[in-house]
């Protein structure tokens, strides 16, 4: 078996040879967004209400090419983001890329996610997408990670499931046996596995299930090279997976793709299966779903470290004083019709579509001119006072509007 230091070894070849992501290098910031990067909506999901300060640190844990790097920094004003690799390579890509779209908050750091400990100080976010499942020792990894993170602070996971990517597993261990003792030749390991899908049936399962969810983006060499010849994977179920955040020693505060772990969109029609499941515990029930629904290849969840302060929007009174503003991460708005957080299409009533345009008026904006040096602003307006100008739209309704993450909240003593 192959020492920890000669996988790592391993896997900085490989991004040396093939940084990743490749995506292209743009003179701009990033289109769109991913509100799992964004400190505000990321905050707001996993603790029911915005966070009191917008001013923090952020680690990008495995930037790789930088592409989260960039968009870190873009939906974060004012935030200061730290970025670690493995890949010399992979890294002056990153720092080119940040240059060129003005990403310049962002400072780069080659180091393991083992060796983060060297950084000083703590961080607030820390963002993890794709690494920790390509060490040789991820529980070490993890522990490392958390030790950086700061006390109210969240960190955002990305690693992979086993029952999605069977067919890659198969492939992968194909294309090593016919490479035999050039394993480790990355390029060598493409030839193999390019020559491979065009040569099997169209009709093989390995061809079929390529096409069906991975041939557009393994057009480009260094992401098939990413998923079939990579030296060190680890695939994780649900069992797996809680070990692997246990042994954090930080809070689980849910998947980011909840819609997926309601056990309800598979077996609704069975309320009798329904209240089975009721008796199962979150595990026992999240392995149920995975085990009906086996198409899931990764698992993207956050983690927190206590003490942390969740919202409970159950009250009325205390709903009514809070502050409201609608989600940055939205595509389209303002419109009835739009994009959510999540890029799924979203309709609005009336009623919704005027609170929320009610909710991003320029509220906080200078008082009428008073001629002094610090003019006061007009304090922004809560929850009680919009709805007192909006028809049709009770607390109920606006509960609605938050639990889909289009409106965030601010408890009225909160401070941004």
């Amino acid at each position: 078996m192959n020492s920890p230091e000669k996988i790592s070894s391993a896997v900085q070849r490989l991004y040396d040879t093939y940084p990743f992501p490749p995506e292209t290098l743009l003179d701009e910031p990033p289109p769109g967004y991913n509100w799992r990067w964004n400190w505000l909506t990321a905050y707001n999901f996993c603790m029911g209400h915005k966070p009191e300060h917008l001013s923090i640190r952020i680690l990008d844990a495995g930037c790789g090419t930088g592409v989260s790097t960039d968009y870190l920094v873009h939906l974060n004003p004012g935030t200061q983001v730290s970025a670690i690799d493995l890949s010399q390579g992979a890294l002056e890509m990153a720092r080119e890329r940040c240059r060129r779209s003005g990403a310049t908050r962002a400072e780069f750091h080659h180091l393991s996610i083992y060796d983060v400990g060297q950084l000083q100080g703590e961080f607030d976010l820390i963002n993890c997408v794709g690494v920790l499942h390509h060490l040789p020792d991820p529980i070490r990894g993890i522990k490392a990670l958390a030790s950086k993170l700061a006390p109210g602070g969240i960190m955002h996971i990305f690693v992979y499931a086993e029952l999605g990517r069977w067919e890659i597993r198969l492939m992968q261990e194909a294309i090593a046996l016919l490479q035999g003792d050039k394993r480790g030749d990355y390029e060598d390991g493409v030839k193999v596995g390019r020559e491979l899908f065009a040569s099997l049936p169209e009709n093989n399962r390995l061809v079929q299930y390529e096409q069906r969810r991975w041939s557009m983006e393994n057009q480009r060499d260094a992401s098939f090279a990413d998923m079939y010849v990579h030296p060190q994977e680890i695939d994780y179920n649900i069992e797996t997976l809680f070990e692997l955040i246990d042994a954090s020693g930080l809070e689980f505060l849910g998947f980011s793709d909840p819609n997926y772990w309601d056990l309800q969109r598979l077996v609704g029609k069975a309320p009798d299966l329904i209240e089975r499941a009721e008796n199962l515990s979150d595990i026992q029930r999240y392995r149920v779903i995975e085990l009906l629904d086996p198409e899931i290849s990764h698992y993207e969840f956050f983690l927190g470290r206590p003490p942390l302060v969740k919202a409970d929007w159950s009250q009325d009174d205390l709903l009514k004083a809070a502050i409201p503003e609608v989600n940055p991460c939205l595509h389209g708005w303002p419109s009835q019709t739009f994009l959510d957080y999540n890029y799924h299409p979203m309709q609005l009533t009336e009623a919704e579509f005027e609170f929320l345009k009610a909710c991003d008026e320029k509220a906080g904006e200078p008082a009428a001119a008073t001629g002094s040096a610090s003019e006061e602003t007009q304090p922004k307006k809560n929850v009680g006072d919009i709805l007192a100008q909006v028809k049709d739209l009770d607390l109920d309704g606006l509960r609605s509007l938050q639990k889909r993450q289009i409106l965030l909240l601010s408890p009225p003593t909160g401070r941004e």
